[in-house]
């Protein structure tokens, strides 16, 4: 996938829904209603009015002052079992595939999306593991790893977020994690299952977070644990995105897209080096990477 064959992303902020019951048949104002955002008095007037002009139910709410954009964006992603982060939710606003559905950047990820499936997903029932790369520093890796495990989460797909960048993790603080056991932890063994962590507020994503960061990072993605790691995960998962380190720093991207067999590489405009990225993708593909997308951050 050539760079003018690329969907284009630009990095700012992003915003998502939290994870309402299921609510394939009931109204609007059922919903609202039984979620406390609105009384059963007020839903009343609002159907009066909807009656009187013709109007959608929320459109006739949020003209009487008694709903917000917020409440039947809530509503709507019940009614359709589509993850909807509040505002008020202590999630990192990069994450735009949650917070802004809607908006062009994540149209453009879907998009992505959906060049990946066909390009990899689909394509063979061991394919479920894709690293997220780049070959400079800040060109948007966790960014852009983050938001595409959010979408491929709301496409149904099981979906698993590892922040394999145990030199300057991001992940734990773009879903709000803390200081737990991750990575790390697992391929010490000090760690279980357990330390995968679903997203309550996102239905079908999990993430992995780092962990501790340890003194021999490069070491323990190149033992065979991690390998017999993403392999027992790809039993429970149907995707599994992989954030890594810059090349330019370390190995461990490398080490990673060989372990997961396929690549998504990131650039940024005016940021990253062509000859870098030419130099490294080279390499990925003598490794047998199967390089399968690409995406030009600030475009």
């Amino acid at each position: 996938m050539n760079r003018n064959s690329a969907p284009t992303i630009r990095s700012v902020p992003l915003t998502l829904p939290s994870k309402p019951a299921t609510g394939a048949g009931r109204s609007m104002g059922t919903i609202l209603v039984d979620a406390g955002r609105l009384s059963p008095p007020d839903a009343e007037r609002i159907l009066h009015f909807q009656r009187d002009r013709g109007l959608r139910f929320g459109d006739s709410g949020k003209a009487l002052g008694l709903l917000t954009d917020d409440d039947v964006r809530f509503a709507l992603s019940v009614q359709f079992d589509y993850p909807y982060l509040a505002h008020e939710t202590k999630l990192s606003r990069e994450l735009v595939a949650a917070y802004q559905p809607g908006s062009q950047p994540v149209e453009q990820l879907r998009a992505l999306r959906s060049q990946l499936m066909l390009r990899w997903f689909d394509t063979g029932a061991d394919r479920r593991g894709l690293a997220v790369v780049s070959a400079g520093a800040k060109e948007g890796r966790s960014y852009i790893a983050a938001n595409l495990a959010i979408v491929f989460s709301q496409l149904g797909e099981r979906t698993l977020l590892i922040d394999a960048d145990m030199r300057t993790p991001r992940q734990h603080q773009l879903f709000n994690l803390g200081a737990t056991a991750g990575l790390s932890d697992m391929l010490a063994g000090r760690a279980g299952p357990e330390a995968v962590i679903s997203i309550a507020a996102l239905q079908d994503l999990s993430v992995l977070p780092a962990g501790v960061i340890p003194p021999n990072p490069q070491e323990l993605l190149g033992r065979q644990e991690f390998s017999k790691l993403l392999q027992s995960l790809g039993e429970e998962f149907d995707v599994i995105i992989i954030d890594t380190p810059p090349a330019s720093e370390c190995a461990d991207a490398h080490t990673v897209a060989v372990r997961a067999g396929a690549a998504l590489v990131v650039a940024r405009q005016n940021i990253s080096s062509m000859p870098q990225m030419t130099r490294f993708t080279h390499s990925l593909r003598e490794f047998g990477v199967a390089l399968v997308g690409s995406v030009l951050n600030d475009a």
